[in-house]
C-alpha cells in the first residue's frame, strides 16, 4: 500500500472535491486511488496499491492546488509522459507591486500572452498567487518555462514570441528529420 499526504490551500479544497464530491470520485475511479480530505487542516491523503497511480494523483492535486481547473489538470491522469512544473516567483519578487507586475507580464492583456505561450508550446499554464505552473511534455514545459523566465527578465513580448516560434520550427524540423 502506497500512502501520500499533500497540503492544499484551503481555497482550493472545494475545487478538488467538486460539486457533491464529483471531482474527487471521478479521480478515484480513474486512478484506482482512495482520497481522504481533511478540510480543517487542508490535508489530502491518497492511497492505493499502485504507487504510480498515487504519484499521478498527487501531481493532479498539486496542479489543481496551483490554480488549474480539474478539467485542465486532467491530462496529468491521462498521459503518463506529461509533467507538472511549478515556478516559485517569491524568490525574485521583493514587493507586492513587483509580483503584480510579473504576473501581469506573464498573463498579458486579457490573458493573451499566457494563451500564446500555451499555443506555441502545447502546454497549459496557470498563474496563481506566487507561482506559475506548467503542464506539458518535458521538452514543451522546459520551453514554456524559458519563455516565462525571459518575460521576468523584462524582454519584450515580441522577442519571447519570436523565441517560441523558433523553438516550434526547430521541433517541427527535428520531427521531419526523424521520419525522413
Amino acid at each position: 500500500m502506497t500512502l501520500q499526504e499533500i497540503k492544499v490551500n484551503r481555497d482550493r479544497l472545494a475545487v478538488i472535491i467538486g460539486s457533491k464530491g464529483a471531482t474527487k470520485m471521478a479521480v478515484e475511479e480513474k486512478t484506482g486511488t482512495r482520497i481522504e480530505i481533511d478540510s480543517e487542516e487542508g490535508l489530502v491523503l491518497i492511497d492505493s496499491e499502485d504507487p504510480i497511480a498515487v504519484i499521478r494523483t498527487v501531481e493532479f492535486i498539486r496542479a489543481v492546488n496551483r490554480g488549474f481547473s480539474p478539467e485542465r489538470a486532467d491530462i496529468i491522469l491521462d498521459d503518463e509522459d506529461v509533467i507538472l512544473t511549478i515556478m516559485d516567483l517569491s524568490s525574485i519578487c521583493t514587493t507586492t507591486k513587483q509580483m503584480d507586475r510579473f504576473r501581469g507580464r506573464i498573463i498579458g492583456k486579457a490573458g493573451k500572452a499566457r494563451s500564446q505561450i500555451e499555443d506555441m508550446t502545447g502546454t497549459k499554464m496557470s498563474v496563481y498567487n506566487k507561482t506559475v505552473a506548467i503542464i506539458g511534455l518535458p521538452e514543451q514545459a522546459m520551453i514554456a518555462e524559458e519563455a516565462v523566465r525571459m518575460l521576468l527578465q523584462g524582454l519584450p513580448h515580441a522577442n519571447v514570441f519570436a523565441f517560441l516560434d523558433r523553438k516550434k520550427k526547430e521541433a517541427k524540423h527535428n520531427v521531419l528529420d526523424y521520419y525522413y
